[in-house]
């Protein structure tokens, strides 16, 4: 006999192009078999249903840019276990998948996280499904480095990008850099013939120089109004470019500290709900009591009010989950939940090019769901057809 199929049934399934109202999904062998209204789709006796009524039925999260949480960092953290804890931690707020995200660091640091995301990628983790690697620096800007170490940016080197990229397994599959420093523009060429995504991210390019790097294969930006060069009416800058050109998607980081509600609902008005990226860019200080804490080791921050701040009072990145980005999106921008949805599932999905197999809820793709109730609070996350 083969394996009994999972139902999931009653509630409302937002795929995210269409809402079907008391509908249902059918799971077999870790992929959606069937989907549709009750009274359309038929249910074999022997499979095994849940009932959602009064809940929602969503694609899992899918976090492009992401540091850590529940106290595990990735890029200090070198081994498996924690990386393997720190993908429960993420499921535990919707994320059925995420890049792996790195920051500046000495090359050594680099090459050591990468041989242990190797490792997790290999092996698999118990919780949400680490799609591959994003590189955030070092090959960045001074003049925009965030909480991120000034003293080891450096200019882009390809043949230090290929030592990493070997370590990793071939599993780098978006890195940000700034196209205006010395060498960005033949990087960007190079990694985008390889088929990496590049972004554009703690950048103090022109309006031109980013028109230029999209030539040169810039497709995505980190973090858009964070760490990059400001809009001015005659200098539109690094964020007048992302705002106005099509071919760039921006992540937002929706926690409405690092960017003001007014400023994210001129994002969606600009960029339309197709173009943006919820992220969270969170710190391994997310889901963590209020407090001091050690980033790396070394640097100080403070985790207070919702932020996390360096003694100087900048944020240093987020203690924000991807439920509560969907959530805010929704209640505090005033986005349709559709499209909130969209911007935390097929959006992202899309960016990466895993579209096919992820990010929304068809017959083929891979069953990465999530169940929110109408707080839209997680309440349950299956992972390629196994409950998390």
């Amino acid at each position: 006999m083969g394996k009994k199929l999972l139902v999931i049934k009653g509630g409302t399934v937002i795929t995210p192009f269409k809402k079907l109202e008391n509908g249902v999904v059918i799971i077999e062998g870790g992929k959606i078999k069937d989907i549709g209204k009750n009274n359309e789709v038929k249910v074999p006796s022997s499979s095994k249903v849940i009932k959602v009524e009064e809940k929602y039925i969503v694609p899992g999260f899918i976090d492009l840019h992401t540091h850590g949480g529940g106290g595990y960092d990735i890029l200090t953290d070198a081994n498996y276990d924690a990386i393997n804890k720190l993908s429960t931690f993420y499921a535990l707020h919707g994320v059925t998948s995420f890049l792996a995200t790195t920051a500046t660091a000495p090359h050594d640091v680099l090459k050591n996280a990468m041989r242990t995301l190797r490792e997790a990628i290999e092996k698999g983790t118990k919780g949400a499904q680490i799609l591959g690697i994003h590189l955030e620096g070092p090959w960045i800007s001074k003049k925009a480095p965030g909480a991120q170490p000034v003293q080891w940016i450096r200019p882009p080197l390809f043949e230090e990008f290929m030592e990493l990229y070997k370590e990793s397994g071939g599993n780098i599959k978006l890195v940000t850099i700034a196209p205006e420093e010395e060498g960005g523009l033949e990087f960007a060429k190079k990694l985008r013939e390889m088929g990496i995504v590049v972004s554009i991210g703690h950048s103090m390019a022109t309006f031109e120089q980013v028109v230029e790097a999209i030539k040169c294969g810039v497709t995505h930006a980190a973090h858009v109004f964070n760490a990059m060069g400001g809009l001015h009416h005659r200098k539109p800058g690094t964020v007048g470019a992302i705002l106005s050109m099509d071919e760039i998607t921006a992540e937002v980081i929706a926690d409405c500290v690092h960017v003001h509600p007014a400023v994210i609902k001129i994002l969606v008005k600009a960029k339309g709900a197709d173009k943006i990226c919820l992220i969270t860019d969170s710190t391994p200080y997310a889901g963590m009591p209020d407090g001091e804490y050690a980033f790396a080791g070394i640097i100080k921050v403070t985790v207070k009010d919702g932020a996390c701040r360096l003694t100087t009072g900048q944020l240093a990145g987020s203690v924000l989950t991807m439920d509560c980005a969907v959530k805010n999106m929704v209640e505090k921008i005033g986005v349709s939940l559709q499209d909130a949805i969209k911007m935390a599932t097929y959006n992202p999905a899309k960016v990466i090019g895993v579209d096919h197999v992820k990010g929304s809820l068809e017959p083929g793709k891979d069953a990465d769901i999530t169940i929110l109730n109408k707080d839209l609070e997680v309440e349950m996350v299956i992972i390629q057809g196994t409950l998390a």
